[in-house]
């Protein structure tokens, strides 16, 4: 038994003597259960605030109605850097004609110097700074300015002017127009500016994007805008004609006949003829822009901005209508030429009749003073 426990006492020398590599050190874990000030501090933090916040991540996810309701009303980030940079666009048709020469001479110093030779339309700027002001390229840039382009048919197309200022800027025109509507047609459109974008424009919902803004992309839109607007007054012309036609087709339908006289007949004449004269010669609308003509990138801007408008088949459309109305005003001439025809042939018949009448009395009395 001795010997076994001097066996034993020389092992254990041994190994204490001996050397082991050294090894990190275990972390520390504390459980939860044994310390309750520490679990505590580790729960989730509350507040006597309802959070706006979901709790669980899925509540976004899986359409949570209080998920839902909190998001009521709230703007995501990326349509506020949508309407970031918009400038509005105002297109109105408010009279028949405007007078450019006095309207130019009333407002020398907002002129905008014109880069074509057409004189239907002429440009305005109005700046919150004087015009000899050239810090930090301020009087360049065509954002911090107010534009407003005029022409001559009757249309006017506002840019960067806010809804409380319109009034203002379109008494301005009023002074030198002619035919006032009573009641104005307005359009609403947006344009964008983008110095880093690829390509020199691009299409959007309700605005276009351009890599730059100069006078002549705000000639070009508001040639298009002005256009338009201006096609939608003659469209309701027109529209009011073939309504007034159609009225008088379906009483001939039912009666036989129409009571229309000639002298209305030649008003709806002189009245269609009138549209489609104003729409080829004053609105231009099968005339291209010169602007557009130059360079390339206004040439993109024209074409698109017409596509989107669909100028070309609504002024198809315009066309179709004016040949019905001109079918029927053809038909309801020829209809009272007809009567006036029968008029005179009953006339030369009561006249000849008148004739014979007499020629019979004559010959009866001869007869009669050579019989006695």
């Amino acid at each position: 038994m001795g010997r076994w426990r001097a066996a034993a006492s020389l092992l254990f020398t041994h190994l204490t003597k001996t050397s082991f590599p050294s090894l990190p050190p275990k972390p520390l874990f504390l459980s939860l259960s044994s310390s309750p000030a520490f679990c505590f501090l580790l729960a989730r933090p509350f507040s006597a605030l309802p959070s706006q916040l979901p709790i669980y991540p899925s509540d976004s996810e899986n359409g949570s109605p209080y998920f839902s309701q909190q998001n009521h009303g709230f703007v995501s980030q990326e349509e506020e850097e949508e309407e970031i940079g918009k400038i509005p666009i105002k297109a109105y048709f408010l009279c028949t004609s405007i007078d450019l020469k006095s309207m130019q001479a009333e407002n020398l110093s907002n002129i905008v110097p014109p880069s074509s030779r057409s004189s239907n339309y002429i440009a305005l700027r109005y700046c919150d700074f004087p015009p000899g002001v050239t810090a930090l390229g301020m009087n360049d840039k065509v954002s911090s300015c107010r534009y407003m382009v005029i022409f001559q048919y009757g249309s006017a197309v506002l840019f960067n002017i806010e809804d409380r200022e319109v009034e203002s800027y379109l008494e301005i025109v009023q002074r030198h127009a002619s035919g006032l509507l009573p009641e104005m047609t307005r359009d609403d459109y947006c344009v964008k500016e983008q110095s880093l974008l690829a390509k020199d424009m691009q299409g959007g919902p309700d605005y276009i994007v351009v890599k730059t803004l100069d006078t002549d992309s705000i000639r070009i839109i508001g040639s298009v805008l002005g256009q338009s607007i201006t096609l939608d007054y003659f469209v309701s012309q027109v529209d009011g004609m073939v309504e007034e036609f159609a009225n008088i087709n379906r009483a001939m339908e039912k009666t036989g006949t129409f009571t229309m006289d000639r002298t209305k007949l030649i008003k709806l004449v002189g009245k269609a003829n009138s549209n489609l004269a104003d729409v080829i010669l004053k609105v231009g609308l099968f005339e291209r822009s010169e602007i557009a003509w130059r360079e390339a990138k206004y040439a993109q801007i024209y074409e698109y901005l017409r596509e989107e408008y669909e100028v070309t088949q609504r002024l198809g459309n315009l066309d179709f209508k004016l040949k019905f109305v001109e079918h029927n005003i053809h038909f309801l001439q020829e209809v009272i030429q007809n009567r006036r025809s029968d008029l005179l042939e009953w006339c030369i018949i009561f006249l000849l009749a008148i004739e014979n009448i007499i020629a019979i009395y004559e010959i009866v009395r001869e007869s009669t003073g050579v019989s006695l």
